[in-house]
């Protein structure tokens, strides 16, 4: 799996190049500007500038070089004014999310501007001009009007980074699907329309071709994989080594196979375990480990959802969690999250440690699954879900709300949470379900609505917010 890293965002800086026999040495003033801009936006994006794109053939110029440099995103800013027509060509070549930037030199305009300071500081007047190019393109673009100095702009690139970054993955992100949970609609989407619209691949696979990796797993790489649990969790006394040894052979099973095959995410109905015959536990072990480490995962075969955990990943640096509502809290104004038993233990609160238990589950009809118990951490969280509309049209329904400090439930045995809706639980539920969200659904850590919204304009996906 890649590493998180910063997004990396082409910076387009405008100008036309009829002002350097105007006003001498505007250029490399402009280029010094656009200098300060990187630096400023540093925390937020790793931002290349080489130079100003000054008439239509360098910023075709300038668009292909940004296109061919592994890059998420471009964000255009006016350095003075240029116009709207030379992007015409550019765009239509152009692969990368768009973003524009009102901003400018000075904060505010001193009653001893002089021409020269006018110029530079007219921003607006390009923008408006290459704006609506854009829009008469019908290109999304995200746009920011501000003062540079202030931290929504970094906020704003910061956002539109890992977006654009979400969509670049998507492009190319496989998802593993082994077998689907018969007479589930809500997890039923076109596979054609899924890729044309994100992008993303669903290949239906064989659970033979994980067990033929688990097989050459050896008694030495179970074992050093017992010894990392035992550093990251409260291993249960009662958890006999023959248990846990057979999770983690699983878990390097899949591993395995997710590497040789490049694929991002997987999602398997737990059915098909017990009915295949080859194995002991439903691998809720192996599902938590890989979506700590930033794998996709969604349970009876829905690729949608996997998907989106994977896509949740990238939004959000890491903190994506495969969940589902289960009941309704009045007294608390609170959900209950839980599922089968898997999780991302990474997101467990710092003040507990996971816990290794060994589990009763009746579902699947094998053996006891190994399974972490944990809670995440409290504070914001982003909840969503990918609605198939048909015809490939897509919506995400997405709320906001708070993780609760409740940890203390005696008697369930799969990680879970409270999350309190900052609307109320009955207007929330409501209107999640008039707007069609799923039963499975993706939880992050943190606001994550400003870069979902993103998301969703560049992919030309309905956002509705519940």
């Amino acid at each position: 799996m890649e590493k998180y890293r910063k997004p990396k965002i082409g910076l387009l800086g405008l100008m036309t190049d009829g002002y350097e026999s105007i006003f001498k040495g505007i250029t490399a003033r402009q280029i010094s500007y656009a200098g300060e801009l990187v630096s400023h936006l540093a925390p937020a994006a790793d931002i290349y500038f080489t130079a100003p794109a000054m008439n239509r053939l360098q910023i075709e110029e300038r668009m292909r070089e940004y296109n061919n440099a592994g890059l998420d995103g471009i964000l255009i800013v006016l350095l003075a004014y240029s116009q709207g027509a030379w992007l015409t060509r550019a765009l239509r070549d152009n692969r990368l999310p768009l973003a524009l930037a009102v901003v400018q030199p000075d904060d505010t305009i001193s009653n001893d501007f002089e021409e020269l300071d006018l110029t530079v500081n007219q921003g607006i007047h390009g923008a408006q001009d290459n704006c609506n190019v854009i829009a008469r393109l019908g290109i999304p673009c995200q746009i920011f009007a501000g003062s540079r100095h202030d931290q929504r702009f970094i906020d704003f690139v910061e956002n539109f980074g890992y977006a654009a970054m979400t969509v670049s993955r998507l492009a190319k992100l496989r998802t593993a699907v082994f077998c689907r949970m018969q007479g589930m609609g809500d997890i039923l989407t076109d596979d054609l329309g899924f890729l044309s619209a994100l992008g993303v691949e669903s290949c239906h696979e064989t659970i033979g071709s994980v067990c033929r990796i688990m097989e050459t797993v050896s008694a030495e790489k179970i074992e050093e994989q017992i010894e990392k649990d035992r550093k990251i969790a409260d291993v249960d006394p009662k958890l006999s080594h023959e248990s846990h040894g057979e999770a983690a052979r699983i878990y390097l099973g899949f591993k395995g196979f997710l590497e040789q095959n490049r694929y991002d995410a997987f999602t398997a109905h737990f059915d098909l375990f017990a009915a295949d015959g080859r194995f002991k536990q439903l691998p809720l072990y192996a599902a938590s480990h890989l979506l700590a480490e930033g794998y996709g995962y969604a349970a009876e075969g829905d690729s949608m959802c996997a998907s989106m955990v994977a896509a949740a990943h990238t939004l959000g640096a890491g903190g994506a969690n495969f969940t589902e509502m289960y009941g309704m809290d009045f007294k608390q104004q609170a959900i209950l999250f839980c599922h089968a038993g898997e999780g991302n233990w990474s997101t467990h609160r710092e003040d507990i440690k996971p816990r290794l238990i060994d589990r009763y589950l009746g579902e699947g009809g094998l053996e006891n699954p190994p399974t972490f118990i944990f809670t995440p951490r409290v504070g914001p969280a982003t909840l969503v879900s990918l609605v198939s509309l048909g015809g490939g049209k897509f919506r995400l329904v997405a709320a906001q709300g708070e993780m609760l400090d409740k940890n203390d439930l005696r008697r369930c045995e799969m990680p879970y949470f409270f999350w309190r809706p900052r609307n109320g639980v009955e207007p929330c539920v409501e209107a999640w379900l008039k707007q069609g969200g799923t039963h499975h659904e993706v939880i992050s850590l943190g606001d994550l609505r400003p870069r979902w919204k993103m998301f969703c304009d560049m992919l030309k996906i309905e956002y509705c917010e519940v």
